[in-house]
C-alpha cells in the first residue's frame, strides 16, 4: 500500500499502459482520476475495477491535444478526489508511417498530442501542486524511443525525447517546490498502439529474441516502476529516467 491515502491522475488511461498503471496505483492505495479521449466503455471498466477494490475513481473525457483539456482535467479531477499528490502523463499515439511522404497532419496531430499535450498537462498539474503546498511527483511515459530511432516513428521518436527532455527541465524549475520530475522508458510493451505492427508472427518472434528477458512487456510491467516514482520511496529521485524494457535497449547493438 505504497500510495495509501494518494490522489493519482493518469492520462490516457481507458487502455492500455495507462489503464494498469491507474488500477496498480489504487492497487496501492491510491484514489484515481482517468483522462480519456474516445473510450467510453474502457474508461468505465478502468473505474468498476478500481472501485472494486475500495478505492475512489473518476473518468474524465478530453482529448489532450487541447490545451484547455488541462486545465479541466485537473480542476474537474481535484474537485472529485480533493488534491493531487501524483501525475502521470501517459497519453500518446504513434500512427505509424514513413518518413519520405508523412502527412503534415500525421506529423501534426502527433506532435499536438504526444508532446504539446503534455506540456499542458505537466504545467496544470504542477501549478496545481505548487497551490497545495506539499509537493508531488510527476511521471512521463517516455519510451526507449526516444533513446534510439525507427524508420516509421519519424514522428513520435521525437516526442518521446522531448517528454524526457521536459522532464529534466521541469525537476530543475519545480524542484523548490518538492515537486520530482521523472521519466519511464517502456520498451516494446503490447498495446492497442503496435498490435498491427507485430500481428506478423516473424517479426514478433523476432522482436523477443532481442529482449534478454526473453518476451516483450505487458502494460503491468509499467506499474512498480511508476508506483515506486509516485511513492514516498522516490522522495529524493528527480530529473531521472528508467528502462523499463526487459534488457532490449542494452542488446540493440
Amino acid at each position: 500500500m505504497l500510495l495509501e491515502g494518494k490522489v493519482v491522475l493518469v492520462t490516457g488511461a481507458s487502455a492500455g499502459i495507462g489503464r494498469a498503471v491507474a488500477i496498480g496505483c489504487a492497487e496501492h492505495g491510491a484514489d484515481v482520476a482517468l483522462n480519456f479521449s474516445r473510450d467510453q466503455a474502457g474508461a468505465d471498466g478502468a473505474v468498476a475495477a478500481i472501485e472494486a477494490l475500495g478505492r475512489r475513481a473518476v473518468a474524465i473525457q478530453g482529448d489532450v491535444a487541447d490545451p484547455q483539456t488541462a486545465r479541466d482535467f485537473i480542476d474537474r479531477a481535484v474537485d472529485a478526489l480533493g488534491r493531487i499528490d501524483a501525475f502521470v502523463n501517459n497519453a500518446g499515439i504513434c500512427p505509424f508511417h514513413a518518413f519520405l511522404d508523412m502527412p503534415v497532419e500525421t506529423f501534426e496531430r502527433t506532435m499536438r498530442v504526444n508532446l504539446h499535450g503534455a506540456y499542458f498537462m505537466v504545467q496544470a498539474a504542477a501549478n496545481r501542486m505548487v497551490e497545495q503546498g506539499d509537493g508531488g511527483s510527476i511521471i512521463a511515459m517516455s519510451s526507449i524511443s526516444a533513446l534510439v530511432g525507427g524508420e516509421y516513428q519519424t514522428h513520435y521518436t521525437p516526442t518521446k525525447a522531448g517528454l524526457h527532455s521536459l522532464m529534466q527541465s521541469a525537476a530543475i524549475a519545480l524542484g523548490r517546490h518538492n515537486i520530482r520530475c521523472n521519466s519511464l522508458f517502456p520498451g516494446t510493451i503490447l498495446t492497442d498502439i503496435n498490435k498491427d505492427d507485430l500481428a506478423d508472427e516473424n517479426k514478433r518472434r523476432s522482436m523477443e529474441g532481442r529482449v534478454p528477458l526473453g518476451r516483450l512487456g505487458q502494460p503491468e510491467d509499467l506499474i512498480g516502476p511508476t508506483v515506486f516514482l509516485a511513492s514516498d520511496l522516490a522522495r529524493y529521485v528527480t530529473g531521472a529516467s528508467l528502462l523499463v524494457d526487459g534488457g532490449l535497449y542494452v542488446n540493440l547493438q
